[in-house]
């Protein structure tokens, strides 16, 4: 047992609470005691140290649990960590820093993806310990788009609301809370607080930070921005020299605290008896929110972004230059690097790629789609940190069902093929995808609800399987969105104290590193219409249904009627279609040919490696009014061909837009 001080006993039950919160199958507010430790750490930065210490004690446990035990509780404690790190205004003592860093170096021992997890926050760990105060700069020069030639990398969040899903005052209400964010922050407060908050970090009890702040609000903006430029420039040598220039860091440090309180003509004293940690929380960065009604609002989106970043190129140029750029082999939006582009402070944040099935299957899995619970924007920590400055990051939240998400699909793979005829988006943008489960299904609305898996937000449930920290925080903001059309006015802008949406979205943001790659799969299907023959490919990511339509009203009352009398009246309905498909087995090579008889329908579901433990493959189910003949098989690829001159009308990703009658092959 471990003995804590009064305020160091206090958050340790703040963060048992936490992990008891995630634990508990209640889905009522869920994420509020984040949210209350979130804001308490905002209003007292001098708390960091505390519960950093708090923290570590938990992490030590959590490295020498039993190897059958499950590890729930890693990945939550190592994003409380960063958060706190990342937030913290106060200095952290080195010998601290070092017993986190011995902390996680043990984690790094555990299975993916805790281990990969570790190893990210241990980067940023030793980036804060070199150069104090750089995470918080960084981040927030990128947020906010604060110009500097030492540090270019700009950053946007673009939030796209299925309408489906979004009534008129669920989303006036949402987008007066989100759009808030552009109310709250003014550049010269974050470049005063990107000052304040480096000095502070740096040099600690020698920062007299009361008298520091009020001298940066004494100087005019245009020397604040003199002193942001130092600062700045301070930070990004420090990086590059690694540990052998924190002294010299430190040095430079203090020259700028000085002169900024010579330039405000305040007196240098030794002692502030009055001083304290001022707070200088993450400002919020600038969030772009609209309804995703058109598919191509996607790329104009980034186009946009793209061309705002790097003025001075188009399309035209990207063109021109192609030869010179390195062509991606997968067409992917992230592309295929050599090893020296990035470092490995990068590189393990790149998903690897995965091949496509050659032939005619119907059904391939194609590149996976990366979706993130939680991303860290600027992770590692190496000596020498290469910066890739080419590649500005495009945060693209969807809210939404199953469908958005399938349409993000669309959306993703379209991206792919204009980027492998003409590479643009590629060379510039690294885009990274998001997802908010939100529903209009009353009984979905629980995250925990035991419908969910076959209802609308499959998804996200299984996201929640994978991450009991995604689970508690953001399917648990799905459900509180829900509610906001009916609690609020949506002409009333959102108060300062009751953030929770915008503050949990920040967070979401901010403080991950464990990325999801969901499998997307292709589907080519032949339609018959007018005894003219038309090929249709398409693709998604969670969900095919085929039904028979002449047996569709026959499923759905048989469904209606007590079993017993369902088995007198429908044994004889249904229809044979032709089904081939490989066989999930170790070479991979065994093909099954048959007849599925009696069928009125087949549901296809993705089952992706990061919930099977191993790899993606597709679940089938054939539907039958006879229950004899309802079977289910696994596979990664299969092909469907109707008999007897007989359709079928597939729908995808639980859309009916993107619903295909007549189809005779799929």
């Amino acid at each position: 047992d471990v003995a804590f001080s009064t305020a160091e006993s206090s958050l340790y039950n703040n963060i048992q609470a936490l992990l008891e919160e995630m634990n508990s199958q209640s889905a009522s507010q869920k994420g509020m005691l984040r949210w209350s430790l979130q804001k308490k750490l905002e209003a007292d930065p001098s708390c960091s140290v505390s519960l950093v210490r708090v923290l570590v004690k938990e992490l030590e446990k959590l490295g020498t649990i039993s190897k059958t035990q499950p590890y729930m509780h890693v990945i939550p404690m190592l994003h409380t960590l960063y958060y706190v790190v990342i937030q913290s205004g106060a200095m952290i003592p080195t010998s601290l820093y070092q017993t986190v860093h011995e902390s996680l170096m043990k984690l790094l021992t555990l299975p993916s993806p805790y281990s990969a997890v570790a190893l990210s926050t241990l980067r940023s760990i030793k980036m804060e310990m070199t150069t104090p105060g750089s995470l918080y700069q960084r981040r927030v020069m990128a947020e906010q788009n604060l110009k500097n030639e030492h540090f270019t990398l700009q950053e946007k969040v673009f939030v796209l609301a299925d309408p489906a899903v979004f009534s008129a005052p669920l989303e006036a209400t949402v987008r007066a809370h989100l759009e808030v964010s552009s109310l709250l922050t003014n550049t010269s407060t974050v470049e005063k607080n990107v000052v304040l908050r480096v000095l502070q970090a740096g040099l600690g009890t020698t920062c007299q930070s009361s008298r520091l702040a009020q001298a940066l609000e004494a100087l005019g903006d245009h020397v604040v921005e003199k002193y942001f430029q130092e600062v700045a420039l301070v930070v990004e040598q420090s990086i590059k020299h690694g540990a052998g220039g924190r002294a010299n860091y430190l040095n430079k440090l203090q020259h700028i605290y000085r002169d900024i309180l010579i330039a405000s003509k305040e007196e240098i004293t030794k002692t502030d008896h009055g001083s304290s940690v001022c707070g200088t929380a993450m400002p919020i960065p600038e969030i772009n929110f609209l309804l995703w009604r058109d598919e191509e609002d996607l790329w104009n989106l980034l186009e946009k972004f793209t061309l705002r970043c790097s003025p001075h190129s188009s399309v035209d140029e990207e063109v021109k230059h192609k030869r010179h750029s390195v062509q991606s082999a997968d067409s992917g939006i992230e592309r295929d690097l050599k090893e020296s582009d990035f470092d490995d402070t990068e590189r393990h944040l790149v998903r690897n790629p995965v091949s496509a099935f050659k032939g005619r299957n119907a059904f391939r899995r194609t590149k996976s789609l990366d979706v993130r619970e939680k991303t860290e924007a600027f992770p590692g920590s190496s000596p020498v940190l290469k910066e890739d400055r080419r590649r500005h990051i495009a945060r693209v939240v969807v809210m939404g069902d199953d469908r958005v998400l399938g349409r993000l699909t669309r959306a993703y793979h379209s991206i792919r093929e204009r980027e492998s005829k003409r590479l643009f988006l590629t060379k510039k943008l690294n885009l990274q995808l998001y997802y908010i489960p939100v529903t209009v299904e009353p009984s979905l609305s629980s995250p925990d609800s035991p419908r969910q898996g076959e209802g609308s937000l499959s998804l996200a449930s299984l996201l929640g399987r994978v991450d009991p920290w995604y689970n508690s925080n953001i399917n648990g903001l799905g459900a509180e969105i829900s509610k906001l059309a009916g609690m609020h006015s949506y002409h009333s802008q959102p108060s300062k104290d009751k953030l929770f949406l915008l503050d949990t979205l920040c967070y979401y943001l901010h403080c991950g590193t464990q990325p999801v790659n969901l499998p997307l799969y292709s589907v080519k299907m032949t339609r018959s219409s007018c005894n003219v023959s038309s090929v249709v490919e398409e693709v998604f990511v969670s969900h095919l249904e085929a039904d028979v339509p002449e047996f569709r009203h026959l499923k759905e009352k048989s469904s209606m009627k007590p079993s017993a009398h369902r088995r007198k009246t429908v044994e004889v309905f249904g229809a044979v279609i032709s089904v081939r498909y490989t066989k999930i087995s170790l070479s991979k090579r065994e093909v099954v040919k048959g007849e599925a008889p009696m069928t009125c329908g087949v549901v296809i579901s993705s089952e992706p490696a990061a919930v099977t433990s191993g790899e993606d493959y597709l679940t089938v189910r054939f539907d039958s009014l006879n229950p004899g003949y309802c079977t289910k098989i696994k596979t990664q690829n299969i092909s469907i061909r109707t008999m007897e001159q007989r359709t079928l009308s597939v729908c995808l990703d639980k859309d009916s837009h993107r619903t295909y009658t007549d189809v005779q092959r799929s």
